[in-house]
């Protein structure tokens, strides 16, 4: 294959993020080339600063990419647009597409599109983040007319009170992440979605996928990759059975 005319992405990730990246791969093949963009440290500041820092420097980070030829962007990270509200999620985005001349997402944005695709209005949110994000989040989905109907923590390190989890989005294991979910229990029928761009989701979703066939199973970066596939017009390349799976029932 000659992958020199595939379309390309540009990912911008958190810099400790050790997920986005190989789950894009996994996800969409071979069908595209993916290029990554690191946010940069911040060191000594707190979660809220770092995301609010990174939302002041994204348009340098997206224009680290140079000159190279891009057909799409996403910002894969949910936190630091959690912060800006939908609106205000969309208007960045927005000029920033503009702006740089090719179409830029955010991994929020990306997982309202499928909903929108889907006529979703409720959800199901498995959470890894500590109380406050996860109340940002649920706050975020809820202004754009998503009603939250339950939220699963997904604790790096589970307490035995919700109050005595440990929280950290990129330590959450796979057997954590189902323990706490099987526990929780899923609905029979609507939209799980499992937020956060560094959580690594693949192999446990196959798993809930087989046992709770019936409701939509979707993550930051499965919506991400949704979305970019469709922008850049991508097709004919096998992709994962995950996003094959959303693709089929978003064609209904």
């Amino acid at each position: 294959m000659d992958i020199f005319p595939l379309p390309r992405l540009g990912l911008v990730v958190p810099p400790e993020n050790p997920i986005a990246e190989p789950e894009f791969h996994r996800l969409i093949g071979s069908e595209m080339n993916v290029y990554t963009s690191r946010f940069p440290l911040t060191p000594g500041m707190g979660v809220k600063e770092t995301m609010e820092s990174y939302n002041e420097v994204l348009p340098e980070t997206l224009a680290a990419f140079g000159r190279m030829r891009l057909d799409a962007a996403v910002v894969a990270c949910n936190a630091s647009h959690y912060l800006l509200n939908p609106q205000g999620d969309r208007a960045f985005v927005a000029e920033l597409s503009e702006r740089l001349g090719f179409p830029v997402q955010s991994s929020t944005q990306a997982i309202l599109a499928v909903c929108e695709e889907f006529g979703t209005t409720r959800l199901t949110l498995v959470s890894p983040y500590w109380p406050w994000l996860t109340e940002t989040s649920r706050s975020f989905w809820e202004q754009a007319g998503l009603k939250v109907d339950t939220v699963v923590l997904a604790p790096a390190v589970p307490g035995r009170a919700a109050e005595e989890h440990e929280f950290d989005p990129y330590r959450v294991t796979t057997r954590t992440l189902l323990t706490q979910v099987r526990e929780a229990g899923l609905p029979d029928e609507g939209v799980v979605l499992f937020t956060g761009t560094g959580m690594g989701t693949l192999t446990a979703l196959a798993e809930l996928d087989r046992e709770f066939g019936r409701s939509t199973l979707l993550t930051s970066n499965l919506a991400s990759a949704w979305w970019a596939r469709r922008t850049v017009g991508a097709a004919g390349a096998e992709v994962h059975p995950l996003l094959e799976r959303l693709e089929r029932g978003a064609g209904r």
